[in-house]
């Protein structure tokens, strides 16, 4: 199971976090990450992170706006995201695959995700 928490209503410029605590069979994990979905649009990657070696992977409109990462025990994983703009308001879910993957058809299990809304 996944549960996203974070979200919220922020003013174009400002920054959120969002979390998302993984229970269940963790050693199953290969990738962790996080997409979004805007009113009208497909689901689209945002970011990931390989549980293994930490290895990062960032979608190019994100890149040094948004930072991924995890705990020690690689069951939480955040998105600190920072100089936020209208375009990245969303529906963000989190989700994980068994393989090092940023193909959303690889993911096989999804949270119920957390809105993120910005204001202009």
């Amino acid at each position: 199971h996944l549960i996203e928490s974070g979200g919220g209503l922020v003013q174009a410029g400002g920054s959120l976090r969002l979390s998302c605590a993984i229970s269940g069979p963790v050693f199953t994990i290969g990738t962790m990450a996080w997409f979004r979905q805007a009113p009208g649009k497909d689901r689209e990657f945002v970011a990931a992170m390989h549980r293994g070696d930490g290895h990062t992977y960032y979608e190019d409109s994100v890149k040094g706006r948004f930072t991924i990462s995890t705990d020690a025990t690689r069951t939480i994983v955040d998105l600190q995201m920072n100089s936020l703009k209208f375009e990245d308001m969303a529906i963000y879910y989190c989700a994980t695959a068994s393989t090092v993957t940023i193909r959303l058809e690889m993911y096989d299990s999804w949270g119920q995700g957390t809105q993120v809304t910005v204001s202009s």
